[in-house]
C-alpha cells in the first residue's frame, strides 16, 4: 500500500473545523491501510492526524529534528525516527512517501508545501500533492498559482498536478487514480 505524507501545523488553529479533518484524514489513512508519514509532533494537526490513524490501527511514522523533539512532543505510541535537522527531515519525509496531503498549517507547513510543488515544478517528482481543506483555508495558494500560470510564470499544464479537495476521501482517490496511472 502507499505511504502519505501529511504536512500540517503543530498548533490546532482557531477553527475546529482543522482538528477535524485531521482527525477524519487520520482515520481514513488506517482504514484505507496507507502508511501516515508525518513530522513527529504530538500538538497540533500534527499530533490529531497522527493518534487518529495510530488509533484506528493505522501504521504511522513520525520523523522529527532533535532540536524540535521537547517542544513539539513526540508521540511515544507511534514510530518515530530522530534527525539532525529540518533538511534531513523534509529529505526523508519525501524518501518515504508515495504521495503528499498539505491540511491547514503555518510558515512551516507553508515552505513544505512550496518546496515539494518546486521538486514537482522541476520535474524530480511526479507524487500527487493534494491541498486539503473544507474552510477554503489553501484558497489565496489556490489564487496565487491561477494568477502564475496567467500571468506565464509556470506553464498552464502545472495546475493540473496540483489538487484542491474538501474531504479525506476526495483527496485520497485522487491520490489513488494519479497513483495507479503512474
Amino acid at each position: 500500500m502507499f505511504s502519505i505524507c501529511v504536512f500540517c501545523g503543530s498548533s490546532k488553529g482557531r477553527n475546529l473545523n482543522y482538528i477535524k479533518l485531521a482527525h477524519a484524514l487520520g482515520e481514513i489513512l488506517a482504514q484505507k491501510g496507507y502508511k501516515l508519514i508525518y513530522g513527529g509532533g504530538g500538538l497540533g494537526l500534527m499530533g490529531a492526524v497522527a493518534s487518529a490513524s495510530h488509533k484506528a490501527g493505522g501504521d504511522v511514522l513520525g520523523i522529527m529534528p532533535k532540536f524540535l523533539s521537547n517542544i513539539e512532543r513526540t508521540l511515544s505510541s507511534v514510530n518515530h525516527i530522530i534527525v539532525n535537522d529540518m533538511h534531513e527531515r523534509k529529505m526523508m519525509m519525501y524518501n518515504e512517501s508515495d504521495a503528499f496531503i498539505v491540511l491547514p498549517g503555518g510558515i512551516g507547513t507553508l515552505e513544505e508545501a512550496v518546496e515539494i510543488l518546486s521538486w514537482s515544478r522541476l520535474n524530480l517528482h511526479n507524487k500527487p500533492i493534494v491541498f486539503l481543506d473544507n474552510t477554503n483555508y489553501w484558497s489565496p495558494i489556490l489564487k496565487l498559482l491561477n494568477d502564475m500560470a496567467k500571468e506565464k510564470f509556470i506553464p498552464e499544464d502545472f495546475l493540473e498536478k496540483v489538487i484542491f479537495k474538501t474531504t479525506p476521501l476526495e483527496a485520497l482517490r485522487e491520490i489513488e487514480k494519479t497513483l495507479k496511472c503512474n
